[in-house]
């Protein structure tokens, strides 16, 4: 084993105690706090909805919990294992071109990858969403849903994986990495604006809000917060799952603001206003832009480094593959990289929280705390999120604050206001 495979080993396994450790002490520690409702959530959150929340959270940890091991073992399979050369050995023995038969095998092998985590998609989808209710999809919809997942994933990756290794094969001894980049950032930015109006529709219905006093609130919180949108649409949530949820999406002119069907059957008025102002904040204060910057440069030093990792042959024998090309070196890039860097994660839920803070903090200026927890409380009863997660686990994993933690926020800019 040279030292690429025992730094790929000793990180995953670093990566699997870690996430294993903390998977038990939520689930622990949130089932210790089964029993009784937070104090400060008496009034607002009752009993059963309290237990729901835990039993729906303790169960997708459990499957969470044998899904690292899984993840864990396909990885180790694919690499290691020479699950990745299989498939390219496969492709070499057929007449196509190398670059359309490069192209091929990094389809190939990213498609058989996610038709090996398909068992825990059905599990999680018609066995614990359907249990707890959420559950609003037939297995008719999930097929279709992830045929059109598949045939999009080939409409968008083949233009974009033949561009990639055409410069990779014209620059290899240069700055394929820096070209790469390029194509790669920009293809992002394309994405991003194309998203609204072109791919989300392939899976759900948007129709524009028709709700006069909503509407009139938000066209009246935009004007004051001097945010301009393509439109204010209400998108088929329920005809997958009962989970409730807002968000905006695309960049420039081209941007939507979106609820969940769902969520506007729980809200009133006022509350889907403080929600809008929420996400709001997160434009007025840059989180989309700066997030958008930092991921261009971890993705520029992350190809620069492969540029280094891909002159070396210890990389790839390293991780199970014999076959030395710029396909086979992108694809230990995109399978096995993020692995060796998992630390990244938390630092990334770090930042994620402290946005979340300020986005409240602008939704309290312009609409208020109170309506903000108000439709909080309703999104986690909604929503069956646990009021009670490990502090430990949730300061690792947790995009947003702990209810508790929010909440409390929250009051205490009501009370400076």
């Amino acid at each position: 084993m040279n030292w690429i495979a025992s730094l790929f080993v000793a990180a995953l396994s670093l990566n699997l105690i870690i996430e294993v450790w903390l998977n038990i002490k939520n689930q622990f520690h949130i089932g210790l706090k089964r029993a009784k409702v937070p104090d400060e959530f008496q009034n607002t959150v009752s009993l059963e909805a309290h237990q729901k929340a835990a039993d729906y959270s303790r169960a997708k940890l459990q499957l969470a919990r044998l899904g690292l091991f899984y993840d864990a073992a396909i990885l180790l399979f694919m690499t290691l294992g020479g699950g990745f050369q299989d498939i390219y050995n496969y492709w070499l023995g057929t007449e196509m071109s190398p670059i359309w038969r490069d192209t091929a095998f990094l389809l190939s092998a990213l498609w058989f990858i996610s038709l090996l985590h398909l068992p825990f998609a059905v599990v999680s989808t018609f066995k614990i969403e359907a249990e707890f209710g959420f559950n609003k999809t037939t297995p008719k919809r999930f097929i279709s849903d992830l045929v059109k997942q598949w045939l999009l994933m080939a409409a968008l990756g083949v233009p974009l994986l033949w561009v990639i290794l055409t410069i990779m094969g014209e620059f290899i001894d240069s700055l394929w990495w820096l070209y790469t980049w390029l194509v790669w950032f920009g293809f992002q930015l394309l994405l991003m604006w194309a998203y609204p109006k072109w791919i989300a529709p392939i899976f759900n219905k948007f129709t524009p809000l028709d709700n006069p006093e909503m509407q009139q609130r938000i066209e009246n919180l935009l004007e004051r917060t001097g945010f301009e949108s393509n439109g204010i649409f209400v998108m088929d949530g329920s005809s997958r799952s009962g989970h409730g949820n807002a968000y905006f999406t695309g960049f420039g002119k081209n941007k939507r603001i979106v609820f969940f069907d769902t969520l506007l059957e729980t809200l009133s008025p006022q509350e889907v206003e403080a929600v809008l102002a929420h996400e709001l904040g997160h434009f007025k204060h840059g989180h989309i832009r700066k997030r958008l910057i930092e991921s261009a440069v971890l993705s520029l030093g992350a190809l620069a480094l492969l540029g280094w990792l891909i002159q070396l042959p210890a990389f790839y024998q390293g991780l199970g593959i014999e076959t030395q090309t710029p396909a086979s070196a992108l694809l230990l890039f995109v399978t096995v990289l993020p692995t060796i860097f998992f630390f990244m994660g938390p630092i990334s839920a770090i930042k994620s929280r402290k946005h979340e803070f300020e986005a409240d903090a602008f939704a309290a200026e312009y609409v208020g705390a109170q309506p903000l927890v108000s439709a909080l409380l309703k999104m986690y009863r909604d929503n069956a999120s646990t009021l009670t997660p490990d502090p430990g686990y949730s300061a690792y994993h947790d995009s947003h604050p702990p209810a508790k933690i929010r909440i409390d926020h929250l009051n205490s800019l009501d009370r400076t206001a």
